[in-house]
């Protein structure tokens, strides 16, 4: 089995900018640079075959290239913070993008995603972060604007459980012209 997500990498500058603001926040455990990514569709866990027809089909998408810039930060979870992340400013290209991945998972069999699409780059999960604390995270950051930087390509990536934070993959890349 396979635990497999499509999304766009984020450049090793803009990761290293954002690892300047990765400061300390009860509970919070903070990614890697090389984990940096915008999820278009999280894929789950599917079998060798899904996976290779899954590549087929993501492999079939045509996209524009494209400019994206991040910009704000916030937390997910309302009564007890579960992730700290960065915004995606909004595009209509990546949300084309992101719902042709979703398309392409549906053709393949796997389940409608239920969560509204809603493009950010997560820095932390968190495990008993105090509310106050991500709310000042969010405040101090909210005027955050890094980019613009090209997005010429999405991956299909496999994620890697085991001591410390997963290990993510790249299976597969596919321009976007």
């Amino acid at each position: 089995m396979y635990r497999l997500f499509a999304g766009i990498e984020i450049p090793r500058e803009i990761g290293e900018e954002l690892q300047a603001i990765s400061k300390k926040v009860t509970g919070a455990s903070w990614r890697p640079i090389e984990n940096y990514h915008i999820t278009l569709r999280f894929m789950g866990e599917v079998d060798r075959n899904t996976a290779e027809d899954l590549d087929h089909e993501l492999s079939l998408i045509e996209a524009k290239q494209m400019q994206l810039t991040l910009s704000g930060a916030g937390w997910f979870g309302s009564s007890e913070p579960t992730a700290l992340w960065a915004s995606v400013e909004a595009d209509e290209d990546l949300t084309r993008l992101a719902e042709r991945c979703d398309r392409a998972a549906k053709r393949v069999g796997l389940s409608l995603d239920k969560r509204k699409f809603r493009p950010h780059v997560t820095l932390a999960y968190c495990k008993g972060t105090p509310l106050q604390e991500a709310a000042a995270f969010a405040e101090k950051y909210g005027f955050l604007k890094l980019g613009p930087f090209w997005a010429d390509r999405f991956h299909l990536y496999s994620s890697w459980s085991g001591k410390g934070p997963s290990r993510y993959v790249s299976e597969a890349e596919y321009p976007l012209t």
